[in-house]
C-alpha cells in the first residue's frame, strides 16, 4: 500500500527507487516493527496490569521456580500481530495476495488464542483442548476454501530433493495440510513455557522462509537453485521480516525474567502463520526442519502421554515438554532457553543447506 504510493513518486526523485525492491522494504519493516513494539509494549504492560491484576497463571506441579512469574501480564501477542498487521499492510504491494492470506491466518489463530489467555486470565483455566482443536479445524477448512478461491495451488505435493517433481493427491492434500497447520500451530504453543524460549527459534524459523521466499519468488535464483519458482511469493520475505522485527521488540521484554508473555494470543497465530507460509511456498518439508525444535517439544508431550496411559501411570519424563524435563534434572531456566536457541539455529541452517540438495 504504502510502498506503492511512495514507488510512484520515483519520477520526482529516484531516491523512491528504492521501493521497488523487496529486499528494501524487508529491511525497513523489520526496523519499524521492532520500533513500534519496543515503544509501545511498556504501555500495553502497564494496560493490562490494570485490567487484568491477577495475570498469568501458574501450574503449582511445574518447576518451584516458576511460582515467582505468579501475574505477569500474559497478552503480549495481541502487540505482536498489531504491528504485523500494520508494517505488512504497509510495505506489501498491493496486488499480493499471499501477505493477505497470511494476516487473516494471524487474526484468526490469534483470536483463538486471545479467548483461551482471556479465559486464563479470569478463570484461572483456559478452554478445553477438544473445544480448542475443533475451533483451529473449523478455521483451517475456512482458510483451505480461501487458498483454493485465490487460485493457488493445494492438489500437488512437492517431494523433497528433486527438482518440480510433485505426487497429485487431490482431495487428500487437505489432510496433509490440516496436520501441518495444526501440528505446527500447537508445537509452537507447547513450545512457549519458558522466559523468551519460542521467540528465538520462532525468529529464526522465519529468517529460514524469508530466505526461501525471496528465492523462490526470483525466476533467476530459483532456476539457479533448481528449485519451484512461484511468481509473486517473494512478498512472503514482508511478512517474515515483519514478524521477526516484531518479536525481536518482545523478546526485549520476554527475555528472563520477563515482563509480560506473548500467550496463546501470539504463539497459536504466529505458528500456523509459519504453517501457511511452508504451504503457499510448497515447503512443507522445510517447516519441519528448520522447526525441528517445535517437533521435538511435541513429540516429547505425546510420548509422555502415550508412556503414562500404557506403563501405568509411569512417566518417560520428569515433565513434558521437554524443556521443562531438564529444568527438573537442575539446569537453570536461562541454561535451558539458550541451548535449545543453539538447537534450532542447526536445524534451521540444516533446512536451508536443502536448497543445494537438488
Amino acid at each position: 500500500m504504502i510502498s506503492d504510493f511512495l514507488y510512484s513518486l520515483k519520477d520526482i526523485n529516484s531516491f523512491f527507487n528504492l521501493f521497488y525492491y523487496i529486499s528494501f522494504r524487508a529491511g525497513l519493516s523489520l526496523v519499524l516493527s521492532f520500533s513500534f513494539v519496543l515503544l509501545l509494549m511498556p504501555m500495553w504492560i502497564n494496560i493490562q496490569t490494570k485490567l487484568f491484576p491477577k495475570g498469568q497463571p501458574i501450574r503449582d506441579d511445574g518447576p518451584q521456580t516458576h511460582l515467582s512469574k505468579q501475574g505477569t501480564p500474559t497478552f503480549g501477542g495481541v502487540l505482536i500481530i498489531f504491528s504485523i498487521i500494520i508494517n505488512t499492510i504497509f510495505w506489501t504491494t498491493e496486488f499480493s495476495n499471499f501477505n493477505y492470506i497470511l494476516l487473516l491466518t494471524l487474526i484468526l489463530f490469534g483470536s483463538i488464542g486471545f479467548y483461551d489467555d482471556y479465559q486464563k486470565v479470569i478463570f484461572n483455566k483456559g478452554i478445553s483442548s477438544k473445544r480448542k482443536f475443533f475451533l483451529q479445524f473449523l478455521i483451517t477448512i475456512l482458510l483451505y476454501f480461501i487458498i483454493i478461491s485465490n487460485g493457488y495451488d493445494l492438489n500437488n505435493f512437492y517431494i523433497p530433493f528433486f527438482k518440480n517433481i510433485s505426487i497429485e493427491l487431490g482431495i487428500f492434500y487437505f489432510f496433509i495440510i490440516l496436520f501441518i497447520i495444526i501440528g505446527s500451530t500447537n508445537a509452537t504453543n507447547l513450545t512457549d513455557g519458558l522466559d523468551g524460549l519460542v521467540s528465538m527459534p520462532l525468529i529464526f524459523v522465519f529468517l529460514t522462509f524469508a530466505i526461501f521466499a525471496y528465492i523462490l519468488g526470483n525466476i533467476n535464483f530459483s532456476d539457479y537453485l533448481l528449485v519451484n519458482y512461484i511468481p509473486g511469493s517473494g512478498e512472503i520475505v514482508i511478512f517474515c521480516t515483519t514478524s521477526i522485527g516484531a518479536l525481536l521488540g518482545f523478546l526485549w521484554f520476554n527475555s528472563s525474567p520477563a515482563s509480560i508473555f506473548m500467550g496463546d494470543t501470539g504463539s497459536q497465530s504466529l505458528g500456523a502463520s509459519l504453517a501457511v507460509a511452508a504451504i503457499l511456498l510448497k515447503q512443507e518439508f522445510v517447516l519441519a526442519i528448520a522447526g525441528g525444535l517445535f517437533v521435538i517439544e511435541a513429540l516429547s508431550v505425546m510420548l509422555q502421554v502415550f508412556y503414562f496411559k500404557t506403563s501405568r501411570g509411569k512417566r518417560l519424563f520428569l515433565m513434558a515438554p521437554l524443556h521443562h524435563h531438564y529444568e527438573k534434572k537442575g539446569l537453570t531456566e536461562q541454561k535451558v532457553v539458550i541451548r535449545f536457541w543453539i538447537i534450532s539455529f542447526l536445524f534451521c541452517l540444516l533446512a536451508l543447506s536443502l536448497l543445494k540438495i537438488r
